[in-house]
């Protein structure tokens, strides 16, 4: 496996689609939460989501509850949480595990493509990858890197 699309995801209703679908687009991959005290990111994605989606940047939301189990067991739930208080119009996916026996294979993939500060493991929710138009990962951001903070980065990628 070469890029991001070589892998398949889960849909929240469970059906299986190929990352191919978003070949040519920017990605921010983004595990999330959300009941979590960086939930509140979900606004900054939305909004840059809003601001660059027609020049081809795709926000793809993977819930996880790895984390001190901080998102609902129940994914329409989440999804609705997300619409509720955030707007969220990006593409959230099934609920998945970043780390350990059970990772999902794109987590086990953009982890060895771009590591943490001290090692390839998910530490938080909202920890963000950055892929080009051609699927290969250019940045991972720590949970705390706001998606504001990351803007001029993605308006690079968008302008390739």
């Amino acid at each position: 496996m070469t890029t991001v699309y070589d892998f398949n995801i889960k849909k929240t209703n469970g059906e299986e689609i190929s990352l191919k679908d978003f070949e040519g687009k920017t990605l921010l991959i983004v595990n999330t939460a959300s009941k979590c005290g960086l939930t509140g990111q979900f606004k900054e994605l939305q909004e840059l989501y809003d601001q660059y989606q027609d020049q081809g940047l795709e926000i793809l939301g993977f819930p996880c509850s790895q984390f001190h189990n901080q998102e609902f067991d129940n994914i329409e739930e989440t999804t609705e949480f997300c619409q509720l208080n955030y707007g969220v119009t990006f593409p959230m996916f099934a609920k998945i595990e970043v780390n350990g026996e059970n990772e999902d294979p794109l987590y086990t993939f953009l982890k060895a493509q771009k590591r943490g500060l001290l090692s390839k493991k998910i530490k938080w929710n909202f920890t963000k990858f950055l892929v080009d138009k051609n699927g290969k990962v250019v940045e991972r951001y720590a949970p705390t890197t706001t998606p504001r903070k990351i803007e001029d980065d993605i308006k690079k990628q968008l302008s390739l």
